[in-house]
């Protein structure tokens, strides 16, 4: 829910109430229920509401704290917000609203910044201290809720997304060359800078502290995954059981709403097994699923629509199901639109979700999502199998990095860019960046291959996962939208951590008796092979149909590779290899021309490189050359 935005001036000098407003303005699609502001001598504040709970007014934010020390400003959802509110009152606090932004204020009070390790939820937080005269920015455990933040030396400029710290008077759009190139070997950012320069995201599981001595803003980790303490006591069906029992809670606390709350339906086992639960707290839920056209698609792609398993459970469940189909014509409306509000570039084709959250924000606020099940419970097994046999660190870090390069590698680095840039990048970074994912941890271990899995899947849900929940967001948040993650729940994520790998993927011990050359001839049936998740497709066993939890695992993205060479091949082309073309000062078009010719007319697969390179061109257009998007 909402958009934040803030401005600490650390000289005194407080920001012009318009440009404040305008800072807000430019985000207002976030909160189209209400707008509030709050100005002091050092400190501005604003916020946008999507009114979730509470829709009073009592709710209204920035709120300030009964003790008049603490002002937020507050975008999230706290699911634990009752019980902490009934430690408050029993420590005399009292509440005239029904909120949760007043449970986090008054908890403030109370308790100090650390009070912000309590929440059980997702959010980011801008907290005046007005005793302290110092502002505390915070996010959530898991980095569900975006956190951007400019320091220019003399003001901390913050907010929920970059085009209000775009606003501030004293902001010039600039590229950051080194994010450029990370972007293009990964498709994401794993080092929390952005394309803008100087633009910074909050890590998850962060509180800084600024004040008007502060010359940067030191990161402070509170928490962090740890795959590292198995409990090697669990058996399966213990193991079962409270994935089970903490699964039903989960889904409960998030169903928590004033205002209508429906789920994304998209086929498989995850969406399936929150529908079940969530159609138990509503006599009707209403579900949504989103399936393409598919008459000129071939290849493995021709299985992309998932509609008639969304179906099947809407039936079972009696949801009130709705869906939308997508062609490709609705690649060249919708790009655009995509990265204005994205801004900051990350993982794959993200279209389907712009549509999938207008379909869903015409009936409903808020809507239940089922991402974080696979990066838990061992969903991409084909990822994993790939660096199994890996004997030190060192190997792991080169089988595991060879892989994540997910768009350019680096042996190709030298021929993506323009030579201003490449003169302006380090060809070492992006693996320097890599590893400080696994080094930030020293508790990892490289010596068995569960020790490689549970390393795999700390990456994957330290990188891969916030860029697909930045996504969401971004996307959702652009239709009114809040979109809500029951498996990133507190307390079912601290116990899936613990679960043995063992329970988790299906055929572990099979994998161990076969030796390092059986198991290269044998790659591509391991990559195919699906046995992941497998505590947790147990353990939905009650709730989803046998045909639904047995399904092999299947992405949401569009037809794309096919698309991109027949009826979306014109449109490729004109976007990235015509004069007009803008992203050509930074990016080779020799080699984008290759590129897109190897997939038109070589049938090599491209779709993920050429999606970037169209992302890159509308990112230049809107944010450096202000093309306006209608």
């Amino acid at each position: 829910m909402c958009g934040i935005v803030g401005v600490y001036s650390l000289n005194g000098q407080p920001l012009a109430a318009h440009h404040l407003k305008k800072m807000a303005d430019s985000i207002g699609h976030r909160g189209p229920d209400g707008d509030g502001f709050f100005q002091d001598e050092h400190i501005s504040l604003a916020h946008k509401r999507l009114a979730i709970l509470d829709t009073s007014d009592k709710g209204a934010q920035p709120m300030v704290s009964k003790d008049g020390n603490w002002i937020i400003v507050f975008n999230g959802c706290v699911y634990n917000f009752l019980d902490l509110r009934k430690e408050l009152q029993v420590k005399g606090h009292q509440f005239i609203s029904d909120s949760d932004t007043e449970v986090i204020v008054e908890g403030l009070s109370a308790f100090g910044p650390s009070f912000f390790e309590r929440l059980n939820g997702m959010f980011a937080i801008g907290a005046w201290s007005r005793a302290d005269r110092c502002l505390y920015l915070s996010r959530d455990r898991f980095g569900v809720k975006p956190l951007y933040y400019w320091f220019n030396g003399s003001s901390v400029v913050f907010a929920s997304e970059i085009k209000a710290i775009k606003e501030h008077p004293g902001f010039n759009v600039q590229l950051n060359f080194g994010a450029l190139n990370e972007y293009f070997t990964f498709q994401n950012l794993f080092s929390y800078r952005t394309l803008f320069d100087g633009v910074m995201m909050l890590p998850p599981a962060n509180t800084v502290r600024i004040d008007s001595t502060s010359t940067f803003v030191k990161h402070n980790s509170w928490w962090d995954y740890d795959f590292t303490g198995q409990d090697d006591t669990m058996t399966f069906e213990d193991a079962k059981e409270e994935t089970q029992r903490l699964f039903r809670r989960a889904v409960s606390r998030q169903m928590i709403s004033d205002v209508p709350v429906g789920s994304y339906l998209s086929g498989g086992m995850d969406s399936g097994s929150i529908t079940a639960i969530a159609s138990t707290h509503v006599k009707r839920l209403t579900t949504f699923t989103c399936g393409f056209d598919l008459s000129s698609v071939t290849g493995v792609e021709a299985n992309y629509d998932e509609r008639r398993d969304a179906e099947l459970m809407a039936n079972y469940f009696r949801t009130e199901h709705y869906e939308q189909v997508i062609n490709a014509g609705d690649l060249s409306w919708s790009l655009p639109r995509v990265v204005s509000h994205l801004e900051d570039l990350r993982v794959g084709m993200s279209y389907p979700n712009y549509y999938i959250s207008r379909l869903a924000s015409k009936f409903v606020k808020v809507c239940l999502q089922g991402t974080g099940g696979d990066e838990l419970f061992g969903g991409y097994p084909w990822r994993y199998y790939r660096i199994f046999k890996s004997i030190s660190q060192k190997d792991f870090f080169n089988q595991y990095y060879d892989f994540w390069q997910r768009l350019v590698p680096d042996a190709d680095r030298g021929s993506l860019f323009t030579d201003p840039v490449a003169r302006n990048v380090d060809a070492q970074e992006p693996r320097n960046i890599f590893e400080k994912v696994f080094t930030f941890n020293d508790r990892l271990k490289y010596n068995l291959p569960e020790d490689h899995i549970n390393n795999s899947m700390y990456f994957e849900i330290k990188t891969f996962l916030p860029g697909l929940l930045l996504v969401g967001d971004k996307l959702s948040m652009a239709n009114g939208l809040e979109e809500r993650f029951p498996f990133l729940d507190n307390d079912l994520v601290d116990f899936a951590q613990r679960i043995p790998v063992r329970h988790k993927l299906g055929n572990l011990e099979n994998r161990k008796r076969i030796d390092e050359n059986e198991f290269r001839d044998k790659f591509k049936v391991y990559e195919e092979f699906s046995d992941g998740k497998n505590v947790l497709r147990k353990a939905m066993m009650d709730f989803v149909p046998e045909k639904i939890v047995n399904r092999k695992k299947q992405g949401f993205s569009a037809p794309d590779e096919s698309w991109y060479r027949g009826e979306n091949a014109a449109f490729v082309r004109e976007l990235l290899l015509d004069n007009k073309t803008v992203s050509s000062e930074f990016i080779n078009r020799d080699y984008m021309k290759r590129i897109v010719d190897e997939h038109v007319n070589h049938h090599i697969n491209h779709r993920l490189l050429i999606w970037s390179f169209m992302n890159f061109e509308w990112w230049c257009r809107i944010f450096l050359n202000n093309e306006k998007v209608i």
